[in-house]
């Protein structure tokens, strides 16, 4: 698949197949996820995968819009280690590219994925604080259940040029 191709048809995957996952998928989804940028190359991600049912099951209960892992092989928790920051507070745009390397990876590999925000919601962060028995520069940034897709839903054009200005806020390009 061509980048352009993957972001333009990568979508939030909520249905999967009960197809396990191979162990082998996995670990090239997390080199795709550490192959993100980093500031002064950084790279304070953590990464839990978590294949345990109950544990996935017990996820919703602190984390209400995540209620399709009850349905998905497993799930990666993307957290980011305060302790590794050269750069204080970049670990969230670290986390976050490399959460979008994650889902464009799955893709690619014929799986579905949807990321399911945590921080900077407090309930959550601690949800799954100690539902994972994180330590406090640990900080559960995004949760992300994949699996083999049991839908289809068609790309959509999300461009919008009204969200463009040119060299200024407010001007527009002739």
């Amino acid at each position: 698949m061509e980048t352009l191709e993957a972001i333009h048809t990568r979508r939030s995957i909520r249905k999967y197949t009960d197809r396990p996952v191979p162990r082998e998928l996995v670990t090239e989804l997390l080199r795709a996820a550490m192959s993100a940028p980093s500031a002064v190359n950084t790279q304070p991600w953590i990464f839990i995968i978590i294949d345990d049912r109950k544990l996935l099951d017990e996820v919703p209960t602190f984390s209400p819009y995540a209620g399709m892992c009850r349905e998905a092989p497993l799930a990666i928790l993307v957290c980011g280690d305060t302790t590794l920051e050269k750069v204080p507070g970049y670990w969230v745009q670290d986390c976050s590219a490399a959460t979008q390397n994650l889902l464009l990876a799955a893709h690619d590999a014929g799986l579905g994925a949807v990321w399911t925000g945590i921080y900077p919601m407090k309930d959550r962060v601690e949800g799954f604080r100690k539902a994972f028995g994180l330590p406090e520069h640990v900080i559960p940034l995004a949760f992300v259940p994949l699996g083999y897709p049991d839908q289809k839903p068609g790309p959509q054009d999300r461009f919008d040029k009204t969200k463009i200005y040119h060299n200024r806020y407010g001007q527009k390009r002739e």
